[in-house]
Parts: structure tokens; C-alpha cells; sequence
């Protein structure tokens, strides 16, 4: 039986378990050079993460798992791109995650500057634009919510579009999700208290 031979669901409750053992400052006890032998020869992660890089939100931390428990690709602002997808193709078919988690966080820098470029035509550096671009849908919709802070609700649709193009990615990844061997959730940590929670 291979060790990631759970389902989405179970994945899910073990990351919630984990993110609640770390909102406690209550994480488990780990030797880290234990199963160090065994991992050469493989890896069993038991979900995939797709975060922001924004160095205060680590993972494994947060969500309080070992070595070899997550397969995390991490870009500014947990956009959707070819290389990151294929990434959590590899996930998916290769490796049999059972569980994908969307991971965006508050006070999301991101999110912050696709709102600056498009209420103050702010300018950006760089290839900063086109990562800009993939958030402004977001923007767009949260700017139409009766009610709630602008950014903290671009940060939860932007969360909510991504799982949304996650289920509809062709081939791989919306075969495995049809056919409910793969389950697709979004969250969102709050860097205050160290809390996730899912939408």
C-alpha cells in the first residue's frame, strides 16, 4: 500500500489537524533524519500546494507535515501557469496526490499591487505585469462585492478562480477531479494568527 494511499478528504483533515497544531504553537515533535533512507528511493506526499511565495507562509510549517509529506510549487501571489500546473500534473499522475490545497494569505503583496495598477494606474517593473495580469479577474470581482475589505476579497477570489481553472486543467488534472480520485480546495492563512481557513 503506498503511503499516500488516503483519500482528498483524509489529506485534508490531516492538514487541518497539522494548521491547528501550529495555530497553537503546539506542532508535533519531529526527528528530521529519520526515513531520510527511505525517502531516497521515493516520495508518498499526501497532498500537493500550490502558495505564495511570501517567505512568512511556509507549508510544511503551517500545516505543521514532515519531509515528504507535501509537493509544494510556490510563485508570487499562487498564480496558475504552464510550469506550475504541469508541476502539480506530476503530483497528480506520477506521485497519486489525492489532494491539491490553493494556498493564498492575508495582506497578499501580489493582490496588493494588481489593486495599485488598477485604481492608480501604478506602473510596475520587470516581468511584474504579466504576474499582475493573472490576478486583475480577481480584482474585477471582488471590487463588485457589496460588502468586506477590497483586498481581503480579491485575495479569496483570486484563491476561488484558481481551484475553478484547477478543476477545468485539462488533460490531467480535471480527469483525476471528475472522476473523484483527486479533490481541489482553497484556502487562505491569516499571518495574525497563523490560521487557515478553507473557502
Amino acid at each position: 500500500m503506498r503511503a499516500n494511499a488516503i483519500t482528498g478528504s483524509a489529506a485534508l483533515q490531516r492538514l487541518l489537524d497539522g494548521n491547528a497544531r501550529y495555530a497553537a504553537n503546539d506542532p508535533n515533535e519531529r526527528d528530521f533524519s529519520s526515513g531520510r533512507a527511505a525517502r531516497i528511493a521515493a516520495q508518498f506526499p499526501i497532498a500537493a500546494i500550490l502558495g505564495c511565495a511570501d517567505s512568512r507562509v511556509a507549508p510544511e510549517l503551517v500545516f505543521d507535515q514532515g519531509p515528504g509529506d507535501l509537493f509544494v510549487v510556490r510563485v508570487a501571489g499562487n498564480c496558475l501557469n504552464t510550469d506550475l500546473l504541469a508541476s502539480l500534473e506530476y503530483a497528480v499522475e506520477v506521485l497519486g496526490v489525492p489532494l491539491i490545497v490553493v494556498l493564498g494569505h492575508s495582506g497578499c503583496g501580489a493582490v496588493t499591487a494588481a489593486i495599485r495598477v488598477m485604481k492608480d494606474d501604478a506602473e510596475l517593473p520587470g516581468h511584474l505585469p504579466d504576474l499582475i495580469r493573472a490576478i486583475k479577474p480577481a480584482v474585477v470581482l471582488a471590487g463588485k462585492a457589496p460588502a468586506g475589505d477590497l483586498l481581503d476579497n480579491a485575495i479569496a477570489e483570486h484563491v476561488r478562480r484558481t481551484v475553478a481553472a484547477l478543476k477545468r486543467a485539462n488533460p490531467i488534472i480535471k480527469r483525476f477531479h471528475e472522476s473523484h480520485e483527486l479533490m481541489i480546495a482553497g484556502g487562505v492563512y491569516d499571518l495574525a494568527t497563523g490560521r487557515i481557513a478553507f473557502i
